[in-house]
């Protein structure tokens, strides 16, 4: 993977915003590859496709790319908010590309990929409506907020400049995949729960560290009024996964 872009496929664009998307959206299907399947190729769509960017033959999955300069922030901007809220509960929304590189040097710092079965309306955030002044008076947009993912959905190809291994990237997709099946407050539980694992910063933990979080999740889960139940039911789903180990007497071990 060669973490260089390309700013001659660039020579007839003035816009930033232009000379970024053509280069990143080469790079990516030059150098990319499928992190559902495996698959070496992705094609691209065309030019402001409604539907996506890349495309993998293969399994069928499809991908947008949102790219940026210096760090992927926290705080990604995307487009109009209803309509973002509408796709990500579709059954056709795709998965989301992050990469971010260096203005000086071209090269690629972070590249990574957030399976659609992790965007929930949480995560989404509404932006002011536009002033009645501007082109759009009204126009509401919205930002896709990074920190509201948990780490098992952040899967990174290339990492602070470093490739991530093929088969790493492939087993890290995997091990999430069954969110797929998942519907509404179920899946919104199960992501809750990755994310309290990300808040507690020892490898090994007791139940008691998560009970620790029962006012945060009755606060997000207004409606269910037994949460320490919920807490040990989400555990065990957790831990049939394989991305927790149950060690006994109320310890557990994260499988990263």
């Amino acid at each position: 993977m060669n973490l260089k872009l390309d700013i001659t496929l660039a020579k007839d664009y003035k816009s930033n915003s232009q000379i970024g998307r053509v280069i990143t959206e080469a790079w990516v299907r030059k150098n990319s590859y499928c992190p559902s399947c495996g698959e070496s190729h992705l094609d691209r769509f065309a030019n402001n496709s409604p539907v996506a960017d890349f495309l993998c033959h293969s399994c069928k999955s499809e991908f947008e790319l949102k790219s940026n300069i210096g760090k992927v922030g926290v705080r990604i901007l995307d487009g109009a908010y209803r309509t973002m809220i509408e796709r990500i509960n579709s059954e056709n929304n795709p998965h989301f590309f992050f990469l971010s590189y260096a203005k000086a040097s071209l090269d690629v710092n972070n590249f990574l990929v957030i399976p659609k079965h992790y965007f929930i309306d949480d995560i989404i955030e509404k932006r002011k409506p536009l002033a009645a002044n501007a082109r759009r008076a009204g126009w509401v947009g919205c930002n896709i907020i990074l920190t509201s993912i948990p780490t098992f959905g952040k899967i990174y190809l290339v990492k602070d400049g470093k490739v991530e291994s093929k088969k790493n990237v492939l087993e890290t997709w995997s091990k999430t995949s069954f969110l797929r099946k998942q519907k509404g407050e179920s899946r919104g539980w199960t992501i809750e729960m990755m994310k309290i694992l990300d808040f507690i910063p020892s490898t090994e933990f007791k139940l008691q560290d998560v009970y620790y979080f029962e006012k945060k999740l009755k606060d997000r889960f207004p409606d269910n009024n037994f949460v320490k139940d919920k807490i040990r039911q989400q555990l065990q789903v957790l831990r049939d996964k394989g991305l927790i180990e149950f060690k006994g007497n109320g310890l557990y071990r994260k499988i990263r």
